[in-house]
């Protein structure tokens, strides 16, 4: 792993992607940072980060679109299955160098708040909790990204369904006005999302057997729930969106309030994006 760590890092060292990820990052920190902090001489840090999150709508297409998809349309993909390693290895090894690169330009925003300290009062633990979670959300994102690389060979494809994905997420909590309260539409949404899970399976294992099984069982389940005690579906759907949001659940540090269970989500987010990952390019290998 640590040799595929070390590859893609020099990947992204002699490619100018990296590069325009990082200045993309610093160049809208900057911005924000002589907004807020010097030009209405706002002392909280936190608008800073707390205001960027958007970023990442262009930022994480513009990275993660060329990570596997560019070694699919190369055919060097097949040097990969012939490592002596195992493929959880090599996604986590691409993924890490991946978190290196975006780590960079956060470890150069984390010196302005130290900086502005030296002219007047900022609350350090703040600012830090809120790129902490400014990072995390990037990290998720992240993940996601390097999922939807590996489901084409076609890099602006990619970078397409995977801004179209961000873009989703990030107006999830808006879209919830248009979905309505009542316990059937909940019931709907549900059974429909439980046909879109199978569909997924299907991409993903080319088995409709497979596919069709999971969407049936979770339908059913659905249904006979709903008959069992429709109250329980109330708002349900709502609630099952805005839990999805990856946007939203960075508001808690951005408002100052640390919050451990959004880390763990993020952190369960990018276990779960990886192990798909992992398992779409194992599904190539036997293709």
């Amino acid at each position: 792993m640590r040799a595929i760590y070390k590859n893609e890092l020099r990947s992204y060292a002699t490619n100018v992607t990296a590069y325009v990820f990082g200045a993309f990052i610093l160049l809208f920190a900057g911005i924000y940072t002589f907004v807020y902090n010097l030009g209405h001489q706002v002392v909280n840090f936190e608008y800073v980060p707390g205001s960027m999150p958007y970023i990442f709508l262009v930022a994480v297409p513009i990275l993660t679109m060329k990570v596997i998809a560019e070694e699919r349309k190369q055919r060097t993909d097949q040097l990969l299955y012939s490592l002596p390693v195992s493929m959880t290895k090599i996604i986590t090894g691409k993924y890490l160098a991946m978190l290196t690169v975006f780590a960079v330009p956060n470890l150069i925003i984390c010196t302005y708040p130290l900086i502005l300290k030296q002219y007047g009062h900022v609350n350090l633990l703040t600012s830090y909790s809120s790129m902490l979670g400014f990072f995390c959300l990037g990290a998720a994102l992240m993940a996601v990204g390097m999922f939807i690389s590996s489901l084409t060979e076609s890099q602006p494809v990619a970078a397409g369904i995977c801004f179209i994905t961000m873009l989703v997420n990030y107006y999830l909590s808006s879209l919830m006005s248009f979905v309505s309260g009542t316990a059937k539409a909940s019931m709907q949404a549900l059974v429909v999302s439980a046909l879109v899970i199978g569909a997924l399976i299907y991409i993903m294992t080319k088995s409709a057997e497979a596919a069709l099984g999971v969407a049936v069982v979770l339908d059913a389940i659905i249904v006979i729930t709903y008959r069992m005690d429709s109250s329980k579906y109330e708002g349900l759907m709502a609630k099952v969106i805005d839990k999805l949001c990856l946007f939203d659940r960075f508001h808690s540090f951005y408002e100052g309030r640390f919050d451990l269970t959004v880390l763990i989500f993020y952190a369960t987010v990018i276990g779960v994006f990886l192990f798909l990952t992992v398992q779409s390019m194992e599904k190539r290998r036997w293709s």
